[in-house]
Formats: C-alpha cells, sequence, structure tokens
C-alpha cells in the first residue's frame, strides 16, 4: 500500500466512497478487499456487507449530508 491520502465521500442517499490505498479487513484481522477505492454501505440493507450492493435505492434510504 502506498502513503497515497484517503478520503471518504458519504454520497446523499447512499454509500461512502472511500479512495485511496483501501484495505477492508473483518474483525479477526482477515484481508476482505484491497483496492484504489471501495463503496461502503450505510442503509444496512446490503447483501454484501460492508460494501455496497445497490440495495438503498431499492429500499428507498435516506440520508442528509451536511459539512
Amino acid at each position: 500500500m502506498s502513503d497515497a491520502p484517503v478520503s471518504i465521500t458519504p454520497y446523499v442517499n447512499g454509500p461512502l466512497e472511500v479512495k485511496g490505498p483501501v484495505r477492508v479487513n473483518a474483525s479477526d484481522g482477515t484481508e476482505i478487499r484491497s483496492a484504489d477505492s471501495v463503496y461502503l454501505c450505510r442503509c444496512g440493507a446490503s447483501a454484501n456487507k460492508p460494501f455496497c450492493d445497490g440495495s438503498h435505492k431499492r429500499i428507498g434510504f435516506e440520508s442528509d449530508v451536511t459539512a
């Protein structure tokens, strides 16, 4: 993994976009995915948790993104 910065962007009514050198680990420390970007579920309905699978659209998930 590089030392490049990581950014996290919450999308209105959608997932979190994590960009940069990203490594997602399970609670036991096992690496699930290593990538340049991932989209993480915020709605809780994804069948592919912790990753977004678009379920937020199907269930009508609503969120407010403010700075």
